[in-house]
């Protein structure tokens, strides 16, 4: 997931909506500062503003969107289309007959009002900020501009959760990036219904996003948008409140369940404001107000919760987001990369990488550099682009994007890294080739390591506190000595400073700082922070003591504590007797040790405290009870005071459990004993010092007995764990000697992997060759292909197949049976499937509805081991052969007619001497019946009459030299039903435009006498 600014509360109208830099012109006229200062707005100002944009064929979108929508809606409209730079546009005027609204032509500086309609001018940039239109002059041509998405993007920063996009009727893909920016910030998305728009370009490249939240005909898009309006984000519990009222944690901690039982990721890591956000969203689009009723709603549809999943995981990012940053990246990549070795690999790692955009740009924007550095050193690049969403994995590893990349992209690096397919933009092999997608998991998968340059920017501030203090020094540990981390503009390295050096603080770029060690810092990965959540407070012993001391939840807590039970001086210790927490004033108990400094109270407590308050501490501990000291002598400025020490063992609340807290309370000391005059005084007998003597010396014989016991048990306790420690060495010995010979096969296994690399990578090199000349052999043929599988699913064709059938690179996958032809042939279906079931080839000569002709032919598609494996289609274009064809029937029926019409009695034979044509007078001559002749050899006419050899030795002469003739044959004969006859016969090769052909003409003339 990638991008979108921190969120605000969801009272607050949303931040300011700054056009990007290079599309500010100079000659914009801006209005005056005081209508674009920032104002609290009023509650009649939180209005939604419903955006709809469109292209070709949206004005009877717009006109069914606005005749029924009512005018006291309390929304307000922006309509945005695509108009010619070079004419007065009438669209304002056109809208005017659909609404009574007042719709208003949209000047610089103009402010939105409810029950109004505004229409972007022609040849203007338009956005809005604190409510109020810009205009700007268009900085990229006419064939470049999105002046739908620069709107879309515009009004999510400014209005937030109050903006509506509506896509409808248009050609290209304008709005697509904006309408994902819009619901990033919580707003709403409709699409006009693709198969009620006359152009569906847009509608579906919206679909295509899967952000959309309702998909209607224009004309049903006003009732289901006055419903969304009936149920505002400010009617709905706040979340202030929602923790004590609903108890929305619990069911916060129930979605995050269901979210992680059907995808298997854990989103109790984000941040709790833009989880309840995403939430909301849902929520609202299907009309839920309580969680509670939400939760259950999940249970019952298991894609409710795959549609929450992907929209947590939106992603908004496009190529060179902030330009300038990547343009300081390059200038911070060029001197470590020169000092890079010769031939050695750039290892980058792009965690979050959404559908692929900022992937690639890193990879442009690196092998730029690599042309500015020294070209021996041939260095190469790896770029792990990794991200939890499979959907925008797939998307990133097939680089084809659409034409709306150009508004992002300069001309040259267009025509240098992308190549132009049907209307997108395909990344070059060169770039994709660098480039590995990956699923991985930030939280729980492990890290890549050895990296150069580590870029994550906008996905730590959609992750909590507590989880950016454990992944940055996971950063800090991937990557290389000297390396550098780019985050985004909005993330910080806030308490990290000894990890990392800043480079550029406002494009957040730093090299990882040298003599700082992060293992201790990653030792709880993976983070799992609901067992952070669960886990017991720790123990004394555990105690950070770097820890903050005068504010922070522990020192909340400790505060209560004292001023619930005590006031006096009182410090909070473990049992080491660490100093934790420290309340009034100490000074006069507790003095620094000498030395390296310390907070151990043992070390402190001056002379007279320090075998009491160990006792005390002792006795708290071994008993988990108080243990009371009275009458405690303390030397101080003004002459001895009396304490009673008070060691308290906590048990309450649960993170203090097992800490100890000590209590210095003043008695009330007579003046004898201030001024020092007892004890040995000589108002004391002997007895009395003597047993006070005795007293102490029977407590330091405890003290002495008790520390012996203690040291003669830890005696015993460093045995048994010098033995424990023994063996663990001789079992980490073993380990080490396992781990060498592991090292050695991994080392073997190294090598055999890199040999099979090599043998993959020239495999693949033969691959592509071999690609390359099967793609340019179907393109020098020009024929249409079309290769299907057994389920009659494409898995390729050829692009001469538009003209057939009108495919696109995205209908692969699809069945053939989904699309119409232009072929006057209804089986295409039953054949493809004939050839599958029998295995045996169809062919066919068919007619398009467009009067051509193509010679089709289907085949059992089979593998290199004879495997049926589908079929494939070929269409030849046969049209010319065709047109010759009848062309020849023509002269033919033509040439027959001709010898048919003369009067004179004519024959025409073929090579074989067969009757072709017979003119009516030969007919009426020789008796023959009308339709009888045609198609019988000479031999067979008028009973063999005509069979003379010497006429068929002339007639065979003319067949092997066209070039002869022979005049005033004589042939006689009896022929039946006319009796005997003389006749003079001559014969002719019959030419065609100046050769000759195959065919005879035979003339006859009688001369039998009368």
């Amino acid at each position: 997931m990638k991008s979108a600014p921190p969120d605000l509360p969801p009272d607050q109208p949303g931040g300011p909506a700054t056009p990007p830099e290079d599309q500010l012109p100079e000659e914009a006229a801006l209005p005056a500062p005081a209508r674009l200062n920032k104002r609290s707005e009023e509650p009649e100002d939180k209005f939604l503003l419903v955006a709809l944009g469109g292209s070709a064929g949206s004005l009877k979108a717009f006109e069914q969107f606005f005749r029924h929508m009512p005018p006291d809606s309390g929304m307000a409209f922006v309509v945005i289309c695509h108009l010619s730079p070079t004419q007065h546009s009438e669209l304002a005027a056109v809208l005017r007959g659909f609404t009574r609204m007042d719709v208003h032509e949209a000047v610089d500086g103009l402010r939105v009002r409810p029950n109004n309609v505004y229409v972007i001018p022609p040849d203007r940039d338009m956005s809005i900020l604190h409510g109020t239109l810009l205009l700007f002059a268009p900085t990229l041509p006419p064939s470049r501009r999105l002046p739908i998405d620069y709107f879309f993007q515009s009004m999510a920063k400014d209005v937030r959760e109050r903006a509506v996009c509506v896509i409808c009727s248009g050609m290209g893909s304008d709005g697509t990036i904006g309408l994902k920016m819009v619901m990033e910030n919580f707003g709403m998305v409709m699409v006009q219904a693709p198969e009620t728009a006359e152009y569906d370009a847009m509608p579906r490249s919206a679909l295509a996003t899967e952000f959309v939240d309702y998909v209607l005909p224009a004309e049903q898009l006003p009732a289901k948008l006055l419903e969304y309006v009936r149920k505002p984000f400010h009617a709905r519990p706040r979340r202030e409140s929602a923790e004590s009222a609903s108890k929305p944690a619990h069911a916060l901690q129930k979605i995050f369940t269901l979210i992680r039982a059907q995808t298997g990721h854990d989103f109790s890591f984000y941040k709790r404001n833009t989880v309840f956000r995403r939430i909301e969203r849902r929520m609202n689009s299907h009309q839920i107000r309580e969680f509670t009723h939400y939760v259950r709603f999940l249970r019952e549809n298991p894609a409710e919760v795959e549609a929450l999943f992907k929209e947590l995981l939106i992603g908004v990012t496009k190529f060179f987001r902030d330009r300038e940053a990547f343009d300081n990246l390059q200038a911070r990549l060029l001197p470590y990369l020169r000092q890079k070795p010769a031939d050695s690999v750039v290892r980058v790692w792009a965690p979050g990488c959404s559908t692929g955009e900022e992937a690639y740009t890193l990879a442009i924007g690196l092998l730029e550099c690599f042309e500015r550095v020294e070209p021996y050193k041939h260095l190469k690049i790896q770029l792990f682009a990794t991200d939890i969403n499979v959907d925008g994995i797939d998307f990133a590893r097939a680089g084809l994007y659409p034409e709306s990349i150009e508004a992002d992209v300069s001309p040259e690096r267009l025509a240098r890294f992308f190549t132009k397919i049907d209307g997108h933009y395909q990344i070059k092999k060169e770039v994709r080739d660098v480039v590995i997608f990956a699923v991985h998991n930030l939280i729980k998968d492990p890290p890549f390591t050895k990296l150069d340059l580590l870029v994550c920017r906008n996905l730590l501030i959609y992750l909590s506190a507590e989880l950016q203090r454990n992944i940055i020094p996971v950063f800090h540990y991937a990557l290389n000595p000297g390396g550098l981390l780019l985050l985004g503009p909005s993330e910080t390295l806030t308490g990290f400073q000894d990890l990392f050096v800043a480079l550029d603080v406002k494009w957040k770029i730093s090299r990882r700082a040298e003599g700082a060690a992060t293992l201790t810092r990653i030792v709880t990965f993976p983070f799992s922070l609901a067992r952070q959540q669960v886990s017991p407070a720790p123990v004394a012993g555990t105690m950070n003591l770097s820890s903050p001391r005068k504010e922070g939840p522990f020192a909340t807590l400790v505060q209560r504590l004292l001023l619930r039970q005590y006031t006096p001086p009182a410090v909070v210790i473990n049992a080491k007797g660490e100093i934790l927490y420290v309340n009034g004033r100490t000074g006069r108990y507790l003095e620094p040790a000498p030395g390296l400094g310390g907070m151990n109270v043992f070390e402190m407590a001056r002379e007279e405290l320090n075998y009491e308050i160990s006792g005390a501490v002792h006795k708290a501990t071994t008993t988990r009870a108080e243990a009371v000291v009275e009458n405690v002598k303390v030397k101080t400025e003004t002459g001895v005071q009396l304490l009673r020490v008070t060691v308290k063992y906590l048990d309450e609340p649960e993170q203090l459990a097992g800490l100890l807290l000590v209590v210095f309370e003043e008695q009330p000391t007579p003046r004898k004993v201030r001024l020092g005059k007892t004890a040995f005084g000589s108002d004391l007998s002997r007895d009395a010092v003597v047993t006070a003597l005795e007293k102490e010396l029977q407590y330091t014989k405890h003290r002495l007995q008790t520390t012996i016991e203690e040291m003669e048990s830890s005696v015993e306790e460093l045995k048994s764990t010098n033995e424990e420690l023994q063996s663990a060495n001789e079992e980490l010995q073993s380990t080490n000697e396992e781990a060498m010979t592991n090292k050695e096969e991994m080392q073997s296994l190294n090598e055999e992997l890199m040999t099979l690399n090599m043998q993959y990578l020239s495999k693949t090199e033969e691959l592509s060759l071999a690609a390359n000349d099967m793609k340019n052999l179907l393109d020098a043929t020009e024929i249409a292909t079309i290769f299907l599988d057994n389920d009659m699913v494409i898995k390729r064709f050829t692009p001469p197949v538009h003209r057939i059938i009108a495919l696109l690179p995205a209908d692969v996958g699809r069945p053939i049976t989904h699309f119409a032809s232009t072929l006057r042939h209804e089986s295409l279906a039953q054949d493809v499937r004939l050839v599958l079931d029998r295995l045996v080839s169809v062919e066919a000569s068919i007619q398009t509805t467009t009067g051509e002709w193509y010679a089709m032919r289907i085949l059992p598609y089979r593998t290199l081991d004879n495997y049926i494996s589908g079929a494939v289609i070929t269409f030849t274009d046969i049209t010319d052969l065709k047109t010759l064809e009848a062309q020849l029937q023509a002269s033919s029926r033509m040439a027959e007619a001709v010898v048919e019409a003369v009067r004179e009695p004519l024959l025409v034979l073929d090579d074989h001497l067969r009757v072709l044509a017979i003119s009516h007078s030969f007919i009426e001559l020789f008796g023959l019946p009308t339709a009888g002749p045609r198609g019988q050899l000479l031999a067979e006419l008028n009973g063999g009459t005509w069979w003379q050899p010497a006429l068929r030795q002339r007639l065979e002469a003319l067949l092997r030299d066209p070039h002869q003739t022979f005049d005033d044959f004589l042939l006689e004969g009896d022929f039946p039903n006319v009796g005997g006859r003389k006749l003079r016969v001559y014969g002719r090769c019959i030419t065609g435009d100046g050769a000759p052909t195959s065919k005879l003409l035979l003339g006859v003339q009688d001369v039998t006498p009368r």
